[in-house]
């Protein structure tokens, strides 16, 4: 008889359990719960992604900060300042603003924009070197269509497997393209040497036109080769 009032007990005590704890599951999250508000949070990353899963912004220190991807796969690991990065629907990397800084290195900030199925094509940015220099502004570029994002990584992976450096890797697809594959063509803003102003380069790079004012407080308005000699100086002539 003792020993069915023991098993009764047991039984007792473990389905009053089990009934405390679905009640809690089913009534312990409550919309406040859901949505907890914090008035400081500490935290290495935080991944924000839509109801299915798909990520669309990392903010992470820089030990943990995502390498960046396309189409879903990781490019390479390598590693990358702390700030955010910017995935697309295709979980594609589209952007992203990094930031850092030290006495040796100088300091950096940059808000960068994505090409579709590409690297950066403009960018606002502000750089100090270690000598205390500063520049910053605004750059854009030109990507080859022939040659985006995927592509290149391909072919990078393809050249570094033979035992080409990157360097030469670049080099070499470059040869292949007939041209570059990635150029700068115009920075607004100001440089190391103190010249503030419009600086516009060709399909090559090259620097072929200058608006700005110089390190002296002069102003130039400058017309250039493709080897950067000056044809023209405005300023000369006034």
């Amino acid at each position: 008889m003792k020993t069915n009032q023991q098993n009764f007990f047991w039984k007792f005590l473990a389905i009053s359990q089990t009934l405390v704890l679905l009640y809690f599951i089913f009534t312990g999250f409550k919309p406040d719960t859901l949505n907890p508000k914090f008035e400081e949070i500490t935290v290495e990353r935080i991944n924000v992604v839509e109801k299915d899963g798909l990520l669309k912004m990392v903010i992470s220190n820089a030990e943990r900060q995502h390498p960046g991807m396309i189409d879903g796969k990781v490019l390479f690991e390598r590693s990358r300042p702390a700030g955010m990065i910017f995935f697309n629907e295709e979980q594609d990397e589209v952007g992203g603003l990094i930031f850092g800084g030290n006495k040796e290195q100088g300091s950096n900030f940059a808000l960068s924009i994505d090409e579709y199925k590409n690297d950066q094509i403009m960018q606002m940015s502000h750089y100090t070197n270690g000598k205390g220099q500063t520049s910053h502004g605004i750059k854009l570029w030109d990507k080859d269509k022939n040659f985006n994002l995927p592509r290149l990584l391909h072919c990078l992976d393809s050249l570094t497997k033979l035992g080409m450096s990157q360097q030469k890797a670049f080099v070499e697809m470059e040869k292949l393209n007939g041209g570059p594959i990635s150029s700068v063509r115009m920075f607004v803003g100001k440089k190391y040497n103190k010249s503030t102003g419009l600086f516009i380069r060709d399909e090559l790079g090259n620097e072929r036109i200058r608006i700005y004012v110089d390190e002296k407080n002069q102003p130039q308005m400058e017309f250039l080769d493709e080897e950067g000699k000056v044809l023209k100086n405005l300023n000369t002539e006034l």
